[in-house]
């Protein structure tokens, strides 16, 4: 959805009504998770997938009737045996998906939404999926305030705390309420979509690795930031758009900057007067992966000399050095791929395996649940 709001918000502004898919729960393989969305305009215009392709002909054909309609549909998809030919996930999985059509009148918050996320600001949109509330009415929920409505003022109240809870740490999924918002009942269904900013990428060294490093640092959803304390590496036009270059000691910088569970941190100076220091910063904050460069010759005297620095095992366990996967990585677009694979590995759990060698469901089980940034 963060993808295709910039051409949903136009059309909104424009007043051009368009049909919105949006995932709300999967099941078992299905290829994307809670918040894909897939949205037909003007001309038909398509943009976004819910399923990489797998059922985005009779998604097309329901956002383009609810649209003509003004109904809210909720349809699942999934494998069907009997019927090969029949729209579904030939995956195994399971998606349902949310349809509605979005106008001013039916949406009044939707540019809001779309405003806050361009502009960095957190905002969950809480959307009625199912119950005795108006299938497809929209609350916005920020962090101090809310916008529109869910039918009651019990039910946009109970909602509106949990969304709050939910974007703080970048959740989003489903949840359950009565009418008016009682706890204890589960009748009405509300998917809160929430987003977050988006997580920090910081690297520091502005070597060429930095570069490629950012690069696909910012592919993954990352707000990128690269430090170095030599001003004459640490120039933007070495770097990709939108990434922050700061001239500052790593270890400084890292100390006035707040970091989450959702932050990744990448060293790759590899020169102990900057490493060690900014290292030892790292791994006595929040942070979802700290990574550091350097040959096993280096990693051990790194090590040798964050130890004397008084880093406690526990501490040192965090660390993933040498950084990235074993690929055979030799360029320095090659070492961003296996350091791009370590980081979302580590975030779902992943082995680094080949498929071809494992068994079981290849996405993630918490894609039922939940979805992070």
């Amino acid at each position: 959805m963060r993808e295709i709001l910039p051409v949903l918000g136009r059309w909104y502004a424009a007043r051009v009504p368009f049909g919105l898919a949006t995932v709300v729960s999967v099941s078992r393989s299905a290829p994307r998770g809670p918040g894909a969305a897939l949205a037909v305009g003007p001309d038909d215009e398509v943009v976004g997938s819910v399923s990489g392709g797998c059922v985005e002909g009779a998604v097309f054909e329901l956002a383009q009737d609810v649209v003509e309609t003004g109904a809210v549909r909720l349809e699942t998809f999934g494998y069907s045996d009997e019927d090969a030919f029949a729209a579904g996930l030939t995956c195994g999985g399971e998606i349902t998906v949310l349809v509605r059509p979005v106008t001013e009148a039916r949406d009044p918050v939707f540019g809001a939404v779309a405003a806050s996320v361009a502009a960095g600001e957190p905002v969950t949109a809480a959307t009625v999926v199912d119950g005795p509330a108006p299938r497809g009415a929209t609350l916005a929920v920020w962090p101090r305030t809310a916008a529109g409505s869910l039918g009651t003022r019990g039910l946009d109240a109970a909602v509106a705390a949990d969304a709050r809870g939910e974007l703080a740490l970048g959740v989003t999924g489903l949840r359950h309420y009565g009418p008016h918002g009682e706890r204890r009942e589960d009748t009405v269904t509300v998917f809160l979509h929430s987003f977050a900013p988006p997580p920090r990428m910081l690297v520091f060294g502005a070597i060429d690795y930095a570069a490629a490093v950012a690069r696909l640092g910012g592919f993954l959803g990352y707000r990128v930031t690269v430090c170095d304390a030599r001003p004459v590496f640490a120039t933007p036009r070495r770097f990709p758009e939108g990434v922050e270059v700061v001239v500052d000691w790593p270890h400084r910088y890292l100390r006035g900057t707040r970091t989450d569970e959702r932050t990744v941190i990448c060293v790759l100076t590899h020169d102990p007067k900057f490493d060690v220091p900014v290292l030892r910063e790292a791994l006595r904050r929040p942070a979802a992966y700290i990574g550091a460069m350097g040959s096993r010759r280096t990693h051990d005297d790194r090590l040798r000399r964050l130890v004397e620095s008084g880093l406690t095992d526990e501490e040192l366990s965090r660390l993933r050095s040498p950084v990235g996967l074993d690929l055979g990585a030799r360029t320095p677009e090659e070492v961003a791929v296996s350091v791009a694979a370590e980081i979302v590995a580590l975030r779902w759990g992943g082995s680094g395996a080949p498929l071809s060698r494992t068994s079981g469901a290849i996405h993630p089980r918490g894609w039922s649940d939940a979805s992070g940034a």
